[in-house]
């Protein structure tokens, strides 16, 4: 463990999240990306004539040979207590005959809010891989299991079957709405400002939108078309609250593991280390979801930081620095916990052990119970009221064991066999018969998802 690592505090740091991401958050990658936009602030000016051309030249000089040091913002910051004017001494100093001209005109909310779209279009970029490897995870499995039957269940009991495929399905669509959820969301992060102090650009005169749009155009950003001295906060509560649905359904995934891999259940599992890995410091035989109970845990978390972002929409006047303190914290925990809990869930089904043996006996142990809505409708369909029907099989259905008691009770009973030959009635108690629907619109949603997904 590094020496930085053992006297860490926040988990963060040490145990959660992929290091290549959390890097996009680190001290220094803040600071590269405050410094590219006051270079890209200074070329932009300079274009226009407000600043010597030269002195952009050094100025993006300074910036992009790494003459600005974290050490050195640190020291002035401590001094001036100002964390922006310690980035612009620090910068000036190094600018040579540019030095005087570094910051002409901005605020500090013109860098740091710009810096920070810079940073989340980033972030969001591997976000979106992310949603597009679990997408395809599931769908991969979706296509395995498209006909493999399994009992649903609703309110924790049986209900009638579909097909594990379909379950995944179900959940690749879901997984791929949040990544079109994220391409209409993105356009609105990648949005900065270089407009003065209360958003009016007042400070650049007549070159005002020409500033802001030259330094934009050299940062791939578009510019936040009405700001106030801030980027408005909207923006960034609908982010957090885009991440909180994505928690929600990770979430939500997780759970449909770990409820199946109970040892009652066991229609799936998480693949598990037999050499290495241990379930249990007590109890040997254990063999735990742990990713998916991870996921959970942190899914939980990446909801809770939907709120501040909310909170911080409301501003007082033009603004405030209520926002700030906060989402130095908020923003990067939870894009970092999305794209470790969207890594971790990949893996989990990517290496599912799914147990189709398991899935048939536990619709041969429900007894045909699982059947009854087949059966009712065929009923129906030969004349019955569907109300007698139902109530038919409400009591058929009664204390049912394992054995496909239904069949026999159903070919004995004197209503069914009147409408019903045997061989009929075994049939629709078919699973793998009944599951032929499911199987047929897994297959349209995997049509639909793949020419998007997969490569």
């Amino acid at each position: 463990m590094a020496a930085d690592e053992a006297s860490a505090i926040c988990p963060l740091e040490f145990r959660y999240g992929r290091p290549e991401y959390r890097a996009l958050f680190s001290r220094e990658a803040r600071l590269r990306r405050a410094l590219q936009v006051e270079a890209a602030l200074a070329l932009s000016e300079a274009e226009l004539g407000i600043v010597p051309g030269n002195a952009a030249r050094e100025i993006d000089l300074a910036v992009t040979t790494g003459r600005v040091h974290l050490a050195r913002v640190d020291e002035l910051e401590s001094m001036l207590r100002h964390d922006v004017m310690a980035i612009t001494r620090a910068l000036s100093e190094q600018a040579g005959a540019g030095g005087g001209w570094v910051h002409f005109g901005a605020t500090s909310a013109d860098i740091t809010d710009t810096a920070l779209a810079l940073e989340l279009h980033e972030a969001l970029l591997v976000i979106r891989e992310d949603l597009t490897q679990l997408t395809r995870a599931l769908l991969a499995l979706a296509r395995l299991h498209r006909a493999t039957p399994e009992v649903g269940r609703t309110h924790g009991q049986h209900a009638v079957p579909l097909s594990f495929g379909y379950k995944m399905a179900v959940a690749a669509a879901e997984v791929a709405r949040h990544r079109e959820r994220l391409d209409e969301l993105h356009p609105r992060l990648a949005v900065g400002k270089i407009a003065g102090a209360v958003g009016t650009g007042a400070g650049f005169g007549a070159h005002a939108t020409a500033v802001e749009s030259g330094v934009m155009r050299r940062l791939g950003l578009q510019a936040d078309e009405a700001p106030t001295q801030i980027v408005g906060r909207d923006r960034i509560a609908e982010l957090t609250n885009f991440l909180a649905l994505v928690a929600g359904t990770s979430e939500r995934l997780a759970t449909e593991v770990r409820n199946l891999q109970r040892t009652e259940i066991a229609e799936v599992a998480e693949a598990f280390d037999e050499a290495h890995q241990v379930g249990s410091s007590t109890m040997a035989q254990k063999r735990n979801p742990m990713q998916s109970e991870n996921v959970t845990s942190l899914a939980r978390l990446v909801r809770a930081f939907a709120l501040p972002p909310l909170e911080n929409m409301v501003q007082w006047h033009e603004r405030d620095l209520a926002n700030s303190a906060n989402e130095r914290i908020v923003l990067p925990h939870a894009l970092v916990l999305t794209d470790d809990i969207l890594t971790k869930l990949t893996d989990v089904f990517r290496r599912l052990r799914v147990d189709a043996e398991a899935m048939a006996r536990h619709l041969a142990e429900a007894g045909g119970g699982a059947m009854t809505e087949s059966l009712m409708l065929a009923l129906a369909s030969r004349g019955l009221p569907r109300s007698e029907a139902h109530e038919l099989l409400r009591r058929l259905t009664r204390d049912l064991g394992p054995g496909a008691e239904l069949a026999r009770r159903a070919r004995t009973d004197a209503t069914v066999s009147s409408l019903l030959k045997p061989e009929e009635i075994d049939a629709l108690l078919d699973p793998e018969r009944y599951v032929a629907a499911a199987a047929a619109k897994t297959d349209l949603v995997v049509a639909r998802l793949a020419p998007e997904f997969e490569p």
